[in-house]
């Protein structure tokens, strides 16, 4: 019986080890999609920003182009 006993606890803690390294994995793989999704996020705002600042300057640019044309 104490041998049964000490075989299934060996096998419970290798087997854990396995659980561990798998959940330590998962959750390794789960950190790398929510720093993805930061960059993500941070790659769209800059991409916003340079849109803006290109409508920005467009409208400036248009401005301009209808002052001048208003003096001549």
């Amino acid at each position: 019986m104490a041998k049964v006993l000490i075989c299934l606890t060996l096998l419970g803690a290798l087997s854990g080890c396995g659980l561990a390294e798998t959940a330590a994995t998962g959750a390794a793989v789960g950190t790398g999609e929510v720093e993805q999704a930061k960059q993500a996020k941070a790659t769209e705002e800059r991409a916003r920003e340079r849109v803006n600042q290109a409508i920005q300057v467009n409208t400036q640019q248009r401005e301009q182009a209808e002052k001048d044309a208003q003096s001549q």
